[in-house]
């Protein structure tokens, strides 16, 4: 007898940070652990239980980066949800966009080991997981 039942995936639900400000700057964090430690990344982090991913991006950026906004300032940008986007197993993530006026300071907290503000002309060489894809995906290409 064959064994019929479905095999289905362990999810972990994520949300994600792409902010900008208006002169052309993007927020990344260095990531404090593995995977990817010492790397460059997104703000973001684990959906907590009763949260909307609108809620927990809103609460990661400001735990990691001190950065306070609104949930009306986030515009949903996108889902990613490529089997191997983390090597701890399965992640989705939902991708929000926020613009930040250009005085604002960013400050590591929470997981992050720095919080800086990038050139989009002039971003770290490798990111974490496909948040490049994601920047890429998300910002106008720089000349």
């Amino acid at each position: 007898m064959s064994d019929t039942r479905e095999k289905h995936a362990i999810i972990r639900y994520t949300a994600d940070v792409v902010a900008v400000t208006d002169d052309g700057r993007v927020l990344l964090i260095k990531r404090g652990w593995a995977p990817y430690e010492n790397h460059w990344a997104l703000p973001g982090g684990h959906v907590d239980e009763g949260e909307t991913g609108l809620q927990a991006a809103v609460r990661e950026l400001e735990e990691e980066t001190g950065v306070r906004v609104a949930e009306d300032d986030l515009r949903l940008v996108g889902v990613w949800d490529q089997p191997d986007r983390d090597p701890r197993g399965r992640y989705v993530t939902v991708t929000y966009l926020v613009t930040i006026p250009a005085d604002t300071q960013a400050v590591a907290g929470d997981d992050a080991r720095d919080a800086r503000w990038w050139s989009l002309i002039d971003l770290p060489a490798c990111l974490a997981f496909d948040h490049a894809d994601i920047l890429a995906t998300v910002l106008p290409p720089t000349s």
